[in-house]
Formats: structure tokens, C-alpha cells, sequence
């Protein structure tokens, strides 16, 4: 028979034993967090500079502002005073009527603000409304900054919007309810297994924080991601080339060669069966043959653009063509994929060489008189300092370029996973895009460079020509069909600016399409899942504005319209061709072997 004191005792004893492990786990995970950051690798001071540097002009500004208007300055210290004060007085009142509960509150609806205790208790509610006067007050000041130049003001509003993300009291444990809440349900074992989270992501990447975004164990190539059947047929230190197995019994005689961006993985393209574009091309009949570059290391330090173009896409274009024996291929580059095509096919046209037969782009930049949201990252001092990295390193890693696109969304792609990681104690998801976006790739350190100066810099390629391999490449060179896919709302590459680059180019025949929802999201838009319609307009002389407003739209993925396009352009039906021929053996089986290569930090 169990005693009262029985009832008293024993979850005692099971909560002072429970405290003793997490408290010798605490010891032991300080310990482990003491030694990765001991032996952390140095970091370069110099791509903190130019924000150290851009703040102190900001400085700068304010006082200019002060001394010329100060009336202007004034009014905007007493709002964000009044405003501060007047919602203090408020939760007073309410306190002093014996009320534990938050004022009325129908502020703005926000995301990470969804759990209740942000709008009904009053100490979460106090400190969620000073959180966005402060905020309102830090960008209103921003906006009224007059003594800049119009690139450093757009640069002041990204990094001060950044301060605004970062101090969002979601994102500290003791102004954070769900943590909180899941703290005490947990004993505390959420907050041990959220630093145990944090201190693997630590580990993992030398000491940088690098927020995992999904289960990493959850996937493995070959078996559940980027498994259509096919083979590797050629093999170079640049790539290698998969030729995707028929699922048809007759194909169209023109195949077709995908350059996916060497920035990440091709297999965005293949992520599973439900919404593998490369399977759904198989399934229509067509011949499809997929780049899959190397990740490079730092004895890659002196490859360039030259090299990507002439051991990346032309020997591809040949190894097809040989592979097939067809005189001619279609084509389609995947965002810096498709501005190297750009330059690719401007090199042909020069050197007389007509082995493409049509050219598609994905999210492909080629017009950068308008940088957008990277604006922040092109200026010279930004620059300089990936300069000195790629100096120090032979190789852009990796973790630069993904914290780089992170920043662009960084509550959803920072904060929010960290959050559920290091505060929730929560494993990752087992989600196969994110997953996918945590396996990018280096960049070589010439190519890198040639890259951001050249092209995203100072726009050769639309202005004037980009000097390579002994030619000034222009876009008005591009005189083979093209067909250019945009999204909407890609934050990577602006469909207006994708838009402009293809009004550009030489081709008498040009198709231009706007699907719905982002840079991935957009491409990878199976028609099974009828979720993003799109956008087409034949006129291509409007200005992008005027271009959309007259665009028909249709509900549904623009595959099946693009693959109508694609079909016009790909020969007649031949019996299907297996993989390789005499003098391309089978390597080994898709996906091969470079695509598991993972990025060096």
C-alpha cells in the first residue's frame, strides 16, 4: 500500500536525481562548447569592416541631421519616448486594478509572436510592444537619414533590419514562452538537449555557428534522394555527366543537357520521385543528361569561368553529342548555371559553333545594372574582404555563401531554426529541400572573384561585354531559341531583372514565363501538386511592369508549357537509348560520385 509519505517523496527523489544527470550533461557539454571554441578558426576581420565602417557614416548623418533639422530629430525622440511611456502607464494601470493580465492589445500579427502569452500575460506582452516601438523607432530613424548616398542608405536599412531580427525577444530564452514552457514540461532536458544541438552544429563547422535546417541522418543519396535511375558516362576533374535512364520506349531524337548551379547540388532537380523534374522529363520522352559538378577544394584555387565554360558546358555539349550522335542538343542553365550558359552561347555564336539548339534558363541572372537585395554585398569594401578570404583559403567556402543568403531571410532561416534547435531542444526535421540547402558547395577562388566583380559588379555581360577566352561576350549575341522561367517573388534572382536580361538578348524567338512563389519553389512545381499557377506575355518589348499587367495567367506548374515549347524544338520519336555507348562505358550508377563530396569549410 503506498503511504502519503510515499506520495511526498519519491517524485522528489526522481527530480533531484533527474537534476543531478542534466547538471553532470551541463558540465560535460560546457566543456566540449569550451574546447570547439578554443579551437575555433580564426576569423577575418575584414567582412566585419565595412559594417563597422557603415554605421560610423550613419553616425555621422544623424549628427548632420540633428544640426540642420533638429526640430525633425525632436519630433522623432518624443514619439518613440511617448510611445514607450504611454504603453508603460498602460500596463501599470492595469496592474494596479489587481488584473494579472496584459492591456488590450491589437497590434500587428506576427509570426513569431503566435503564442498566446504574447497578447494576454503582461510581462510578455510589455516586453513583445517595447520590442516594436523600439524596432519602428530604429527604422523610422533609418528612413529620415538624408546626408547619404542612396547605395549606402539601402545598405544602412539591410543591416539595421538585421539588429531589428536579431533582438527580437523571441529569440532570448528568458523573453521566450515556448521554450520557457517547454523548459519547465521537460524538467529542463529541452534546454540540455538544445545545447547539445548547438555544440554538434559548432563542432561540425569549426566553430562557426551554422544552424542546422534539417536531419541530416534522415537522408541518403542513392536511397531516398536523387534516386532516378541512370549512370555516370563521362568523367573530368570539372564534372561529371549522369545520363538518366528512358522510362519510354521511344524518345525524342534531341537530348537534352541541364547545367544545374555549382553552388549547390544538381539533385534540387531530383529530389524525389513526386517532384523530380528529371523524372518527369523522362516520363515525357525526352533523352536527359545531367552535370554534376565537383565541390571544389583549394587546389581548385586557379580555376575560372574560362574553365567551367570550356571543361564544364562545351565538353559536355561534345560528350552528348558524341554519345548520341546528334549533330545538335537543347540546353538549360539553373541560376549562375544560366549566366554562364549566357556567356557559353555568346562564345559559340563567335566561334561559329551551332551545337545548341535552343536554350532554356532557370532564375538566371544576366542583367546586374540592378543588384537588389545583394546590393549590401557588392560594394568594394564587402568584396574586398571575400577577397581576402578566398587570398587566405584558395576556395569561397561554403558557410560564406549560405550565411550570405541566409541574412536575406534570416528569421526564417536563422532564428526560427534556432530557436526550435537550441532553445526547443528539437531534432531537425526530416525535410529533403532543407536538407538539400544545407549541402552546398565551395567556389573556386578565381572564379569567385570573376564572378562578383565582373559580372554582379560591374554588369560586363548587358554593358558592353565580358572579356573571356579572347572574346568580348555579349548578350546580343544569343540568337538560339530561348525560353527564360522567373519566379515571382525569388529574392535571388529578381524575375524583373531576369526579365531585362532576356529583352537583351539577340534570339528573334523568346519566350518569357513568371511562375508563382521563389527561387526554388517556383522551378520545383510538379503539375501532380496543382499549387503555383503562371505568368505569359508574347510582347517582350514592355517594360516589366506594363509586361506583367498584360500577362495571361494560367493555374497550375508551367512544365507542361514549357515541355510544349520544348517539344517544338526536339526532333522527331527514336527507339530509347540506354545509357553510355562503346566509348562511354557505364562509371558507376547515378548519382555518382562527385555530387557526395561535401564542401570544405
Amino acid at each position: 500500500m503506498t503511504t502519503r509519505t510515499d506520495l511526498d517523496e519519491t517524485p522528489g527523489i526522481e527530480n533531484l536525481e533527474r537534476m543531478t544527470r542534466n547538471l553532470k550533461k551541463v558540465e560535460e557539454l560546457s566543456e566540449r562548447l569550451h574546447r570547439v571554441m578554443t579551437n575555433r578558426k580564426g576569423h577575418n576581420p575584414s567582412l566585419d569592416a565595412p559594417n563597422q565602417e557603415l554605421f560610423g557614416k550613419a553616425a555621422l548623418a544623424y549628427w548632420s541631421e540633428m544640426i540642420n533639422n533638429p526640430a525633425k530629430v525632436l519630433e522623432h525622440q518624443m514619439d518613440y519616448w511617448s510611445g514607450t511611456m504611454k504603453h508603460f502607464v498602460e500596463a501599470q494601470q492595469t496592474l494596479a486594478k489587481g488584473k494579472l493580465e496584459a492591456p488590450q492589445d491589437p497590434g500587428p500579427r506576427d509570426r513569431r509572436f503566435a503564442n498566446p502569452l504574447w497578447d494576454t500575460h503582461p510581462y510578455f506582452n510589455f516586453v513583445k510592444q517595447q520590442y516594436l516601438i523600439n524596432a519602428n523607432a530604429l527604422s523610422q530613424a533609418v528612413s529620415d537619414v538624408t546626408d547619404m548616398e542612396p547605395a549606402e542608405k539601402n545598405r544602412l536599412k539591410y543591416f539595421s533590419q538585421q539588429i531589428i531580427d536579431m533582438m527580437s525577444p523571441t529569440n532570448f530564452l528568458a523573453t521566450n514562452p515556448d521554450a520557457l514552457e517547454k523548459a519547465i514540461e521537460t524538467e529542463g532536458q529541452s534546454l540540455v538537449q538544445g545545447l547539445e544541438n548547438l555544440i554538434r552544429d559548432l563542432e561540425a563547422n569549426n566553430g562557426e555557428m551554422v544552424v542546422r535546417l534539417a536531419d541530416e541522418q534522415a537522408f541518403e543519396l542513392g536511397r531516398n534522394i536523387a534516386t532516378s535511375p541512370g549512370s555516370v558516362v563521362f568523367r573530368n576533374p570539372m564534372m561529371e555527366i549522369i545520363q538518366y535512364a528512358p522510362t519510354t520506349e521511344k524518345v525524342y531524337k534531341t537530348p537534352l543537357v541541364i547545367f544545374p548551379p555549382w553552388i549547390n547540388k544538381f539533385y534540387i532537380l531530383d529530389l524525389k520521385a513526386q517532384n523530380s523534374l528529371v523524372k518527369w522529363l523522362a516520363d515525357q520522352g525526352y533523352t536527359v543528361f545531367m552535370v554534376s559538378w565537383i565541390n571544389p577544394d583549394a587546389t581548385y584555387s586557379e580555376i575560372g569561368l574560362e574553365d567551367y565554360i570550356e571543361q564544364g558546358y562545351l565538353t559536355a555539349i561534345g560528350e552528348v553529342k558524341k554519345i548520341t550522335g546528334e549533330k545538335q542538343v537543347n540546353v538549360v542553365g539553373y541560376c549562375i548555371a544560366g549566366t554562364t550558359l549566357s556567356l557559353t552561347l555568346s562564345l559559340m555564336k563567335q566561334r561559329g559553333d551551332k551545337s545548341v539548339k535552343s536554350a532554356t534558363f532557370f532564375t538566371a541572372l544576366t542583367d546586374f545594372s540592378d543588384q537588389g537585395e545583394f546590393a549590401p554585398f557588392l560594394t568594394d569594401d564587402f568584396i574586398d574582404g571575400i577577397e581576402e578570404e578566398i587570398d587566405d583559403k584558395g576556395i569561397l567556402p561554403s558557410v560564406i555563401m549560405a550565411r550570405t543568403f541566409s541574412f536575406l531571410r534570416s528569421n526564417d532561416l536563422i532564428y526560427s531554426p534556432a530557436i526550435r534547435s537550441y532553445m526547443m531542444g528539437e531534432t531537425p526535421p526530416a525535410f529533403d529541400l532543407l536538407y538539400w540547402n544545407g549541402d552546398g558547395a565551395n567556389l573556386p577562388g578565381k572564379m569567385a572573384k570573376q564572378y562578383l566583380r565582373g559580372l554582379c559588379q560591374r554588369d560586363e555581360l548587358a554593358q558592353g561585354g565580358f572579356d573571356l577566352l579572347g572574346h568580348k561576350l555579349e548578350l546580343s549575341d544569343i540568337d538560339v531559341p530561348v525560353c527564360s522561367i522567373a519566379c515571382e517573388t525569388d529574392h535571388i534572382a529578381a524575375w524583373k531583372d531576369c526579365y531585362r536580361g532576356v529583352q537583351k538578348m539577340g534570339s528573334k524567338d523568346k519566350t518569357f514565363i513568371v511562375t508563382e512563389s521563389g527561387h526554388i519553389a517556383g522551378i520545383v512545381n510538379p503539375p501532380s501538386k496543382k499549387k503555383y499557377g503562371h505568368y505569359i506575355n508574347a510582347d517582350l518589348s514592355l517594360d516589366y511592369a506594363d509586361w506583367l499587367k498584360a500577362a495571361d495567367f494560367t493555374e497550375g506548374s508551367w512544365w507542361p508549357r514549357w515541355e510544349k515549347w520544348l517539344k517544338k524544338r526536339s526532333g522527331t520519336m527514336i527507339p530509347a537509348r540506354k545509357p553510355g555507348d562503346s566509348t562511354h562505358p557505364v562509371l558507376c550508377e547515378a548519382p555518382g560520385t562527385y555530387v557526395k563530396i561535401k564542401a570544405t569549410v
